[in-house]
């Protein structure tokens, strides 16, 4: 299946074709920095770093461009809020990020350029709208002139008489309501630092302005991919839209894919309110990595498809939490049985299996990997569905372990089907790692003691447990299981013996 993707412009799904076979260029709007990130800022670098591995596994060569908006007013305004230096608050800020997205495995960003260091690119590309009449110069401000590009609204799909009025206050000097900055003059009360020279005076870009010239200098006029959240889409979007094709005379960009936002699931109370302000807290990038971790964090975006809001919760965590945890479980009880990890890739996979070899009996086994295996790249081939395509894995993972149940894996040493287990398991972590997932091998838990002597110990109870049963000494086996319990390992009861695992595992 070939891939398609929604283009927001054309509100069809289309056939992917990029500008020059085999090169794909991807411009991502980043975030304003001038406050920590939360969780909403974390979704369209992870959907956009995972796209990127898919279209590199299928063979296309990608360049990926996050921008760092380091130049706006709420940056001006929160550095006088906590009395500091813009420049100081927008690094910070900005390394702060920067620490996120390494702990989410974001790691396929090639470029994330600063407006603040992007200025005579900015200037140039002014100069150029008012040297085509596309722009003027008001005072010491420099507007768009929204009259001179017919298309205005192609994207959003808003008119432009539906568009008249509707902005609180005319900006002085403008000479159409939705004439939008392109340059502001600075004002006396603003501290030198975040001002910069122009011809038109000292000042400051605007916030559309600044994509467009990073997005052009580093993927050119027209480049294949631009992505963002839906609240981008008017008016910043449809200004970057007419500001570049007045400039360039050329489409600016071929497909528009727009994330769903995130939904936060708190009491409808004022911001100042201390329930508001705690609530907050728990949003926050830094808060959620030190409670979940990075790959929790991806799998949680993952799970909902792009297009969709992603609903934030406790309770949303704490699902997906329990499912990733599944997966952890399979791999670890893999481990027991093999004595090698799933996560290992000098192990085999079951991607091109010669069926023939192995029993007849398994032969049913090995084709459900293999339907499953197709499934799942169809899922990525239909708009990025990364929902559908993690629902797949879980049928790896339910498949594997039922393969292993129905053969009393635990308590029957038969190779063959520990092999077949385990390179299913392995193709199930490959496919995964194409959404930068199961990447690396997760840290075990409650390191009190060697890992040998734990596992012996925890082992030797379970067989216990498994002899109280036979006696018919539940008492005891349910004691075994709930001290178990109280110190954080988790017993799961299979056809073929008891597997267990640690509860935050």
């Amino acid at each position: 299946m070939s891939l398609k993707i929604y283009n927001t412009l054309t509100n069809e799904k289309e056939l992917f074709v990029p500008i020059h076979p085999g090169k794909v260029g991807i411009y991502l709007c980043g975030p304003t920095v001038y406050k920590e990130s939360h969780i909403g800022h974390a979704v369209g670098p992870v959907i956009f770093d995972a796209f990127k591995r898919f279209l590199c596994y299928k063979g296309f060569k990608v360049m990926l461009i996050v921008n760092i908006t380091d130049v706006d007013d709420k940056i001006i305004d929160q550095a006088a809020a906590e009395n500091c230096n813009v420049r100081e608050l927008a690094e910070r800020i900005t390394r702060q990020y920067l620490d996120a997205m390494a702990q989410l495995g974001v790691t396929g960003i090639d470029q994330m350029p600063k407006a603040s260091e992007h200025i005579p690119d900015i200037i140039n590309l002014i100069e150029r709208l008012i040297n085509k009449g596309s722009a003027y110069v008001s005072g010491g401000d420099v507007y768009f002139d929204v009259m001179r590009f017919e298309s205005y609204g192609k994207l959003s799909n808003r008119k432009m008489e539906d568009q008249t009025g509707r902005r609180e206050v005319l900006g002085q000097g403008k000479r159409h309501p939705n004439d939008f900055a392109l340059w502001k003059s600075a004002k006396p009360t603003e501290p030198a630092e975040v001002g910069f020279d122009s011809p038109w005076g000292r000042g400051r870009p605007g916030w559309h302005i600044e994509c467009s010239a990073m997005s052009m200098k580093y993927l050119g006029d027209t480049f294949d991919i631009h992505g963002g959240g839906m609240d981008l889409i008017f008016p910043h979007h449809e200004n970057e839209i007419a500001q570049s094709e007045c400039c360039t005379g050329k489409n600016f960009a071929k497909y528009w894919m727009h994330n769903g936002l995130t939904r936060f699931n708190t009491k409808k109370v004022s911001k100042s309110d201390p329930e508001m302000q705690r609530a907050m807290e728990k949003m926050t990038l830094s808060h959620l990595l030190n409670t979940y971790g990075g790959e929790m964090l991806r799998f949680f975006i993952l799970s909902t498809h792009y297009r969709r809001p992603i609903e934030f919760s406790d309770t949303e965590m704490e699902s997906k939490q329990k499912s990733l945890n599944g997966f952890y479980r399979l791999f670890d009880r893999l481990e027991r049985l093999t004595s090698h990890s799933p996560y290992d890739e000098k192990q085999p996979t079951l991607h091109k299996p010669q069926v023939e070899i192995y029993p007849e009996k398994h032969h049913a086994f090995i084709q459900d990997i293999l339907v499953m295996r197709n499934e799942y790249l169809d899922m990525l081939d239909d708009d990025f569905n990364t929902a559908g395509a993690i629902g797949t894995l879980f049928k790896y993972s339910n498949s594997i372990n039922r393969f292993l149940d129905q053969n009393q894996a635990e308590t029957i040493q038969d190779e063959t089907v520990r092999f077949l287990a385990l390179s299913a398991a392995r193709s199930l972590v490959e496919d995964a790692r194409v959404l930068g997932l199961f990447v690396e091998k997760p840290p075990k838990t409650s390191d009190h003691a060697p890992d040998h002597l734990r596992e012996d110990l925890i082992g030797l109870l379970v067989r216990l447990r498994a002899d109280a049963k036979k006696d018919k000494n539940f008492a005891l086996a349910d004691r075994i299981r709930n001290e178990l319990s109280t110190l954080g390992i988790s017993l799961v009861d299979h056809p073929g013996g008891t597997q267990w695992t640690f509860a935050d595992r």
